[in-house]
């Protein structure tokens, strides 16, 4: 992207300080503490104090930090957010951080009109002409609108200076004044009868804390902003912070609540001078006004370099600078319209909610920021700021969008909405999503990481009562048949765990490697949409033994092994089936559960109706089958879906084997209808496969139970079963329990 930083870039840190404690030593604590204190008392603002910078430090920290991982051109706190979540959600957010900006100006702007009351009233009493506080900040806007326009940031600088100065003095003189009032004895708990809600009057002084992203604004006019960012922001919370707990316990023992209350330049009454403090107000929010001033156009350059919006003209119009510094001069014209708009309306506390609202917004997604880089642990994120730890950012981001609805929940609600409009907006126009999902993917990792370490260490639980199917499937069939993948993509969709390999037969060399991962991505290709949940991956090996042997040793993607695996054959292809019998010494010692899917030309058919054949000799896989039929019929694909149970026993045994099918059934919480269990006799010497080949003409899949010997004596067991749809074969190394 093109550089938004001044060819004349040239202030250090003291004028990221300045800019910063000029913005929190603002208005706010002139005009509003007093108001906090009579309102909920001296320990009510020392904890309003307290959760603010529970927000603001921990922000300053991550500020610090993320500042010092990358260079933070032109654009300030939206360079972070832009370049760390993506254009796509930096960008809602950067254009609700310009607009907050933005509306700062009215708002320091009509706080200066304040402090003009006292001289007001004395021209109203001495020549009896009324001057209205908007005609004062209407004329200071004029005027700021002047300056930044004709001089830009460096007239607006050196006048920070002098603005600074007289700010500490009038607090110096507010410090060592002398109280006329009678302060209550028991000052740190007592507040005014009816006083307004905690939350209401942190929401009227927050805009205080918000000081930080005012030196954050500045980055683009900075030789080195990795340095005098972190520096400047966090020197200013500090003195801030001190500074606000001396005013509240200085205006307690000073007045009683009442008073502090109802007069909102108590602070002159108090201080050694009293003209000082609204000279000081002046100051401050002129100061206040000046930095934001400043800052807001800059955000709105940034926003245009950056292509945020989704006509190129527009982005052009926002981004061009003046030739010979940069200076945003189109920037700014926007933002004096919109300060214009807002000083109109006159009302404070109104315009200190909104401002509150936005800047919670973008605190809390710099926490969040900081919070998922250090879970993400990505090689790359490299700060050379050290002293954030991850909590202080969870407890920052928790916080601010917390405290957003407990200071009002429908001003926080049309935020959120007015982000998300937005969001959809920018999103329509721009398809980059790289920043946020390589935040999210390192998130995911460091997550999956955490959980298979988590099963590893487990304590060895009874898997039998508590059994699921962490199943592999291995094919060389992937792109002739669906039937293999979407049987594992059953399993795993909601009780286990699946993971699907394609095999490749040869050696490890270059050309194999590159044809795995073609052969990958077109998988990946040819299941999305599918929502699929099953693990796959490819395997080169010179031979399907090898391969096996190799698999059957993976752990699952849940961290623990695997205990069940699938193989797939046709009976127009018997050289898989073969090659399962071949191999089965191999299988049978890894003590692995084996279902061997038989596809056929029917396939699902209208996947509703599951068989499950269970035999005398099914004493081991009995459960195993009923449980897969189970899992199976979870699966969306199978909604409309019923499990019929076939039993074949002698004559003799059908009474007692169905009393225990029944008990099974019903201890077992099955969704298996006492109508769908059938009892067939078989004489010793009976052909069981010629009855199930005559009942399952209905079928969709039928699961039938086989034991090692089978598979010795050769595919015979297997084989004869082409016509009905699918079939798998279950064999169960242990016997399982269903609760």
């Amino acid at each position: 992207m093109p550089d938004t930083t001044p060819s004349t870039a040239k202030f250090g840190t003291l004028p990221v300080f300045l800019t910063a404690i000029s913005t929190i030593l603002g208005a706010i604590l002139f005009l509003r503490f007093g108001y906090a204190v009579g309102h909920v008392g001296f320990l009510g603002t020392l904890g309003i104090i307290i959760i603010g910078h529970l927000v603001t430090i921990p922000t300053a920290m991550a500020v610090a930090e993320i500042a010092t991982n990358q260079r933070v051109m032109g654009g300030g706190a939206y360079y972070i957010l832009s370049r760390s979540f993506g254009f796509n959600v930096g960008g809602a957010i950067g254009i609700s951080l310009y607009l907050s900006q933005a509306i700062s100006v009215a708002f320091y702007i009509i706080a200066f009109g304040e402090a003009f009351e006292p001289a007001l009233f004395w021209i109203s009493k001495s020549v009896g002409f009324q001057v209205p506080k908007m005609a004062v900040t209407l004329l200071l806007t004029s005027i700021l609108s002047i300056i930044v326009l004709t001089k830009g940031a460096n007239m607006g600088m050196k006048a920070l200076y002098v603005i600074v100065a007289i700010l500490f003095v009038s607090l110096g003189m507010f410090f060592f004044g002398h109280t006329p009032y009678d302060a209550p004895t028991d000052f740190v708990y007592t507040h005014i009868d009816f006083p307004d809600s905690f939350f209401f009057v942190f929401t009227i002084i927050f805009p205080a804390f918000t000081g930080l992203a005012a030196g954050l604004g500045l980055s683009g006019d900075l030789k080195n902003p990795e340095k005098s960012i972190p520096n400047g922001t966090i020197w200013a919370t500090i003195v801030g912070l001190l500074v606000y707990v001396g005013a509240a316990w200085k205006l307690a023992i000073s007045a009683p609540p009442e008073v502090l209350a109802s007069n909102q330049l108590i602070m002159q009454d108090i201080a050694v001078w009293g003209p000082i403090i609204p000279i000081g107000l002046a100051a401050a929010s002129l100061s206040s006004a000046l930095g934001s001033i400043m800052i807001a156009p800059r955000t709105l350059q940034a926003v245009g370099v950056d292509g945020i919006f989704p006509n190129s003209l527009i982005n052009r119009w926002l981004a061009k600078g003046r030739k010979h510094d940069n200076e945003p001069i189109n920037g700014s014209i926007i933002t004096i319209v919109l300060t214009f708009i807002f000083v109109l309306s006159g009302d404070v506390d109104f315009v200190a909610q909104i401002i509150s609202m936005f800047f919670m917004v973008t605190y809390g997604a710099i926490c969040l920021i900081s919070f998922m880089e250090h879970f993400a642990a990505d090689p790359s994120y490299r700060p050379t700021f050290k002293k954030n730890k991850w909590y202080f950012s969870l407890v920052g981001a928790v916080l601010s969008f917390w405290l957003m609805f407990k200071m009002n929940t429908a001003y926080a609600l049309l935020s959120v909405l007015i982000m998300g409009v937005l969001y959809y907006y920018i999103s329509v126009n721009r398809k980059e999503k790289k920043g946020i999902q390589k935040l999210f993917k390192g998130v995911l990792f460091q997550a999956g990481r955490q959980l298979q370490v988590f099963a590893q260490h487990a304590d060895a639980e009874d898997e039998q009562s508590s059994w699921r199917p962490f199943l592999v499937c291995i094919s060389e069939n992937t792109f002739k048949r669906k039937s293999a993948f979407d049987l594992v993509n059953w399993v795993s969709a909601k009780y286990g765990f699946g993971t699907y390999i394609h095999f490749i037969k040869g050696y490890l060399n270059r050309e194999n490697g590159t044809k795995s991962r073609e052969v990958l991505q077109r998988m990946i290709e040819s299941i999305k949409g599918l929502r699929s949940k099953v693990y796959i991956d490819t395997i080169i090996s010179p031979s399907y033994t090898s391969a096996i042997a190799q698999v059957i040793q993976l752990k699952s993607i849940s961290g623990r092994s695997n205990n069940t695996i699938l193989f797939e054959y046709t009976e127009q292809e018997p050289e898989a089936l073969q090659t399962v019998i071949d191999n089965y010494k191999i299988i049978k010692s890894s003590d692995f559960d084996v279902c061997i899917l038989n596809s056929t030309f029917k396939g699902y058919g209208m996947k509703r109706q599951i068989n499950v054949w269970i035999s005398a000799r099914d004493i081991e896989n009995a459960n195993l089958m009923i449980m897969m039929a189970y899992i199976i019929l979870g699966h969306k694909d199978w909604n409309k879906g019923f499990i019929k149970i076939f039993a074949l026993y002698p004559r003799a045994e059908l009474k007692e084997q169905k009393e225990n099918l029944q008990k099974i059934i019903t201890s077992g919480r099955l969704p298996i209808s006492t109508k769908n269990l059938e009892m067939i006799p078989i004489d010793e010497g009976g052909s069981a496969k010629s009855i199930i080949l005559e009942n399952s003409e209905d079928a969709d899949l039928s699961l039938i139970g086989f034991v090692s010997k089978d598979l010795e004596n050769g595919p015979a067991f297997f084989n004869g079963f082409k016509d009905v749809s699918n079939v798998l074969f279950v064999h169960a190394v242990k016997g399982k329990e269903i609760e």
